[in-house]
């Protein structure tokens, strides 16, 4: 599904989105997920237009174009082995693309800085650093030598723990926090740089239903009211439903992408898969059964809408929608 056009130019680089607040003042209460900058005015954050990827003599990555503007939240939505990971690492710089491109904030060269949350993150518990020790890493870790502690590096510190809610946490050894405190230090973290683009690599992995709900309504916060934009990859569309304004759905190195029901439709997501697929909706929940003819008699195998995490996927096809 075609993407609109892109709003006008971005501002310059380092400059901070138009009505945007503080990184790490994340309101709550009557203010909590009213955006900042109305529709028309949001500035484009990430351009990516006909992405390809080749790891390994293999094409991972085809013809994949997407864009997100500032204060948008889009799930990257994928089965293991579809390219989501590879993707965020096209967007970091990180992989090297073989076919298209990647803007972020207007910029093909020197990139403003990107924030990220990586899937897997091992910790030793009693590894000897706090949480505030973390954050502050955000803050000094691309410079030589060891940090010159300061008060205003400390209240800097102090005030991405309190915007992301650990401000609790800032002396605890971050080898012992929880999956949902450690989600929360760690996006302090990657906000510390002061990104305009915030990338997360399966943020709801191995969290209990209470810490994904709570972690997905912090990243809303957090792109609503600072104007990040904020782009997640999940196996699961489900916990992002309420917050996305618009998904990257990928199967077999291609993507169907645009606001969430312009995908999530068994037209749309039949062509990326090159398969019938039902798209059904029961209980607030969304579904995607995807079957194929070996198994047309017995019906279809009936998932969460999760880019199809079956033992057998269908190839998609070559053609339809991107």
């Amino acid at each position: 599904m075609p993407d609109p056009t892109l709003p006008a130019p971005a501002t310059p680089t380092g400059a901070a989105p138009a009505g945007a607040l503080p990184i790490g003042a994340v309101p709550t209460g009557a203010d909590a997920g009213r955006r900042t900058t109305p529709p028309g005015q949001r500035l484009p954050v990430l351009d990516v237009e006909g992405l390809g990827v080749r790891l390994g003599g293999r094409q991972v990555l085809s013809d994949v174009s997407f864009h997100l503007c500032q204060g948008e939240v889009a799930g990257l939505i994928g089965s293991n082995g579809a390219g989501k990971t590879t993707l965020l690492r096209a967007v970091l710089g990180l992989t090297p693309v073989s076919a298209g491109h990647v803007s972020v904030a207007g910029s093909r060269g020197r990139r403003p800085p990107v924030g990220y949350v990586p899937q897997k993150v091992v910790l030793d518990p009693d590894l000897p650093i706090r949480a505030r020790d973390l954050v502050q890493l955000g803050q000094d870790g691309h410079r030589w030598g060891l940090p010159w502690p300061s008060a205003a590096k400390r209240a800097a510190t102090e005030e991405l723990l309190a915007g992301v809610g650990a401000l609790h946490l800032a002396d605890a050894r971050v080898g012992q926090l929880s999956g949902g405190e450690l989600q929360r230090v760690l996006v302090a973290h990657a906000l510390a740089g002061g990104p305009r683009l915030l990338l997360l690599d399966e943020p709801l992995a191995n969290l209990d239903l209470r810490s994904a709900r709570d972690t997905v309504a912090l990243l809303d916060c957090i792109a609503r009211q600072q104007g990040i934009a904020v782009l997640m990859s999940t196996h699961d569309v489900n916990p992002l439903m309420g917050v996305m304004d618009r998904v990257v759905y990928l199967a077999g190195g291609r993507a169907a992408t645009g606001p969430t029901a312009d995908v999530v439709r068994s037209d749309v997501l039949s062509s990326l898969y090159g398969h019938h697929v039902d798209v059904l909706h029961a209980h607030g929940r969304v579904i995607v059964s995807i079957g194929d003819d070996a198994h047309r008699d017995d019906g279809c195998d009936a998932v969460p809408a999760s880019a199809g995490v079956l033992a057998d996927e269908p190839e998609p096809s070559r053609s339809g929608w991107r």
